[in-house]
């Protein structure tokens, strides 16, 4: 029996095998809705095995966008486009999931293939906002500052992408509180230098990402699972690290997550990451362990018998699989082939499965 390949149930709804597909921006979307491009991506990992399937970041607001072809969910005409992709990826048999973010400072780029340098205002670009005017990086703008009555307005429009994205028929939707977009800009002590109570001490920093988290709850139906992708660590001396994570995950619990999906960086351009297999799962582990929530593993996690043993393990209740997912949009088919496990191959792809 493969725990990889074992249902997990979150609240109501039942994950056929703990085999995610990670949120992984396709930077494709020049109207804010999806193309062909995301039919064919997002159908192809549907129909290959996966227990959940989860969007791109989708961008709350406009002005949160990372560049002008990101997903977006603050209009009430994205929903429709956005349903018709819930509904491929679930005819699979697969649960549909999906990402809500605000970049913060991290908005207004270029595509990476295009350089992902800043855009100018007035040549594609607009004004960045952020907890303080920390620039991300040597040579990018100074973001403005948000004032403390722009916050609720910020979290509402989480919330109401949540209400949208639950018309939209989605199974679970992920708080994006990671790589060094807005929230995560809230959470760490180097991009959130605020005097005021949203800044200083570890409660103060949390306090914004965890109002978000109230209202979003609020917004999603009671039966469905609410993720939270964090990032445990800005692998800077005297940033946000493991310890505050722990404390920022027993909240998220306290205030209704179900999941939190464990990642690390992408708040310092200059941070030394110790990339490996599997690098980032002792942080899910540690957060399982200590906060006493399911977690995610992400990470170069690209091997089956690597993914059997994290669950296996008890260090996360699922694995994210990201570029390799991307490399293979059979990676769950061809996971369960390596374990001896039964995956649901499409019946049109039968003449295949050995």
């Amino acid at each position: 029996m493969s725990a990889l390949f074992s249902p997990l149930q979150l609240r109501g709804v039942v994950f056929r095998n703990r085999v995610f597909v990670s949120p992984m921006c396709q930077y494709s979307a020049p109207d804010a809705v999806p193309a062909d491009w995301h039919v064919v991506h997002y159908g192809a990992r549907a129909v290959g095995g996966a227990g959940l399937v989860l969007l791109e970041a989708t961008a709350v607001a406009p002005e949160g966008r990372i560049t002008p072809y990101e997903l977006g969910l603050w209009d009430d005409a994205q929903i429709a486009p956005l349903a018709r992709l819930a509904a491929l990826i679930r005819s699979a048999g697969c649960a549909a999931g999906i990402q809500l973010g605000h970049a913060g400072r991290k908005a207004s780029c270029a595509r990476p293939w295009e350089g992902g340098e800043p855009l100018p205002r007035g040549n594609g670009g607009w004004e960045a906002v952020a907890p303080s005017p920390v620039p991300f990086a040597p040579g990018h703008p100074a973001p403005r500052a948000l004032a403390k009555d722009e916050l609720p307005g910020i979290a509402e429009a989480f919330a109401a992408a949540a209400r949208r994205a639950a018309r939209a028929g989605f199974d679970v939707v992920e708080i994006h509180a990671a790589h060094g977009y807005l929230l995560h800009q809230f959470l760490s002590p180097l991009s959130n230098l605020r005097g005021d109570e949203y800044g200083g001490m570890p409660a103060a920093r949390m306090r914004f990402p965890l109002e978000v988290t109230e209202r979003v709850r609020a917004a999603w139906p009671d039966d469905r699972p609410l993720f939270v992708r964090i990032s445990a660590t800005d692998w800077i001396p005297g940033g946000w690290d493991l310890e505050q994570s722990i404390v920022f995950a027993r909240e998220l619990k306290a205030r209704g997550v179900d999941f939190v999906d464990t990642s690390s960086g992408g708040l310092a351009w200059d941070a030394r990451i110790p990339l490996g297999p599997g690098y980032q799962v002792p942080f899910a582990a540690a957060l399982r362990r200590e906060a006493g929530v399911p977690t995610g593993a992400v990470g170069l996690i690209t091997e089956a018998r690597q993914a059997e043993e994290i669950v296996a393990s008890g260090a996360a209740d699922a694995v994210l699989i990201g570029r390799a997912a991307l490399d293979d949009p059979h990676w769950a088919l061809h996971a369960a082939r390596v374990l001896g496990a039964d995956a649901p191959w499409p019946a049109q792809y039968l003449r295949a499965k050995r």
